[in-house]
């Protein structure tokens, strides 16, 4: 059985759909198990540890402080309360015995020893489980990984099959139709066009046959014959999804079928013959297609909403004479809502990992403690590495974030009269630890009385950590960077140079794109969003950004804005 396009298209994409649902439900998953296997450890095992200390600090107070006995009551309760290992609540009735004899007789030295000696076996018992315990999220965090991986291999390559392929399902019907408008243009009528697609191109194929069949047929045909077929092409074109506009040499009305009647408002007898600028002084839409010829995709109210149609004009040539021109309207409204679906899909995930993330590196930070435990070299590179991942989530989730308020349009910008200086002195606090680790530089060039920038100071203060964080990485270490701000009558400069290996120039028109990485540069931190989200941020507060390199001397990232 022969798929619909729609058909093909839905199960493309939800086949995608599904692949993201499904890695990001396993990385929830792992990481609540991970975020619940190091709370338990501070929870139960880490607290019991604290009320042993303070009972070992208040015994080295008595007999001479009374206050002692308190401390030592207080914290014993607490640890009779939060027993959780095998045999730790022997060793804890054994500590609650030897204090109810030390209460009557302070100056017996042996309570002391066996008080001290009970809590030691607590200690060792809760030191042990956190060990135990530990292992514990160490295997969880292997399967995770190892599930991930495995998920994510097998996706990948029938993701990578539907990408190679929905695209020339679609290309290369579009490409023999649009040879075939040629060969009609040229009166080459015994032109045909063979798909075996049992689809929406198949039959516009079918459609463009006949059509072709016909006009050849009145190409040898009398006149009579002629109108009648002329009649049957009419309705063929009619028949057609997509609205059709045929202008003449002129830019008179030819035709319009019936999609495009309904879109334009129009009926085609009568505007038949009219010149369309005419028609355009009446017609919102009429004059939207002859003003905005190089604009591809239009918003047009149609089927009660908001509707997205693509505008293809195509010229009708005669021996490489332009005779006329069609217009062809493409809804692709459904192509639009699965992109917003998807968008907002991003975003909720983004938003609702960004808790986890923090909770782990919350915990992480918190194992790194000495005061909390001591942990061996392979402990702490493990640690290490836990941070530098939770890191690397956070700042890909919130680009993902920024990047959403881009595609959805909804940049919230609060612009506002700011000093350049703060701005720089914000960003200059944000990357002063990561080029100290490099012992790198930064050198500041700051123009003496500058104007306020209008601008929004966080949305343009992200924009110049950017810049900073890009220029740190990739500068080699010792080495400096500059930082500049200048003024041109009313427009303010902010530049950011280094000296690392720089960029071919071939590359340079690509870097403000959407996940677009430079070859060669290994960097499993970045997602390649980073400097396509600083252009937009630039651009939404009216600013142009801009790039200089040269190849082993260095790079110039720049953003310019008007003075308030």
């Amino acid at each position: 059985m022969k798929l619909r396009l729609k058909t093909k298209l839905i199960f493309g994409l939800g086949f995608l759909f599904i692949v993201i649902l499904l890695f990001g439900i396993l990385g929830i998953f792992y990481i609540e198990r991970i975020s619940s296997d190091t709370t338990n450890i501070i929870r139960n095992n880490y607290e019991t540890l604290v009320y042993n200390n303070n009972i070992l600090k208040a015994l080295e107070l008595l007999p001479q402080n009374n206050k002692a006995l308190n401390i030592i009551e207080t914290n014993l309760k607490k640890q009779e309360n939060n027993i959780t290992e095998p045999g730790e609540k022997d060793a804890t009735d054994e500590v609650r015995k030897s204090f109810e004899k030390l209460k009557t007789n302070l100056s017996d030295n042996s309570n002391y020893f066996q008080i001290r000696q009970a809590i030691q076996v607590i200690n060792d018992l809760n030191q042990n489980a956190i060990l135990r315990k530990n292992a514990v999220a160490e295997r969880t965090a292997g399967d995770a990984k190892f599930w991930l991986t495995v998920i994510f291999s097998v996706f990948s390559l029938i993701a990578f099959t539907l990408v190679f392929n929905i695209p020339e399902v679609i290309a290369a019907p579009v490409r023999a139709l649009s040879e075939g408008i040629t060969a009609i243009s040229d009166k080459r009528y015994d032109k045909r066009i063979y798909l075996n697609q049992d689809d929406e191109f198949g039959d516009l194929a079918n459609a463009f046959n006949v059509m072709a069949q016909k006009l050849d047929e009145y190409e040898h045909s009398n006149l009579a014959k002629i109108k009648f077929e002329k009649s049957r092409i009419e309705t063929i074109i009619n028949q057609m999804k997509d609205g059709i506009i045929g202008l003449d040499e002129k830019k008179n009305i030819l035709f319009l079928n019936a999609v495009a009647e309904k879109l334009l408002g129009l009926k085609e007898s009568e505007i038949i013959g009219k010149y369309t600028a005419d028609i355009a002084l009446k017609n919102d839409l009429m004059r939207k297609l002859l003003q905005n010829k190089s604009e591809n995709e239009l918003k047009i109210y149609a089927d009660n909403k908001e509707s997205y149609f693509n505008k293809d004009v195509l010229d009708v040539t005669n021996n490489n004479e332009v005779i006329g021109e069609v217009i062809v309207l493409r809804n692709i409204t459904p192509f639009h809502e699965l992109n917003e679906a998807k968008t907002n899909f991003i975003a909720t995930v983004s938003h609702e990992l960004k808790t986890p993330i923090s909770s782990i590196k919350m915990s992480a930070q918190l194992l790194a403690d000495s005061r909390v435990s001591e942990l061996s070299n392979d402990q702490k590179e493990l640690l290490k590495s836990i941070t530098e991942d939770s890191n690397r989530l956070l700042k890909i989730t919130g680009e993902l974030l920024n990047m959403t308020q881009v595609e959805t349009g909804n940049i919230q910008l609060k612009l506002q009269p700011v000093q350049p200086a703060i701005i720089v002195e914000q960003a200059l606090q944000a990357v002063l630890f990561q080029a100290q680790q490099k012992n790198i530089s930064i050198q500041k060039n700051i123009q003496l009385q500058l104007s306020s920038v209008q601008a929004d100071p966080e949305k343009t203060s992200w924009v110049l950590i950017n810049f900073l964080t890009n220029a740190v990485k990739y500068s080699p270490e010792s080495s400096a960077i500059d930082i500049s701000v200048t003024q041109k009558e009313n427009k303010i400069s902010f530049a950011v140079a280094d000296h690392g290996k720089g960029i071919e120039e071939k590359y340079l028109p690509k870097l403000f794109e959407r996940y677009f990485k430079v070859p060669g540069t290994y960097d499993r931190s970045g997602t390649g969003l980073g400097l396509a989200i600083s252009k937009e941020f630039i651009e939404a507060q009216g600013g142009i950004i801009n790039v200089q390199s040269v190849l082993n001397e260095g790079s110039t990232f720049s953003f310019t804005l008007t003075a308030a």
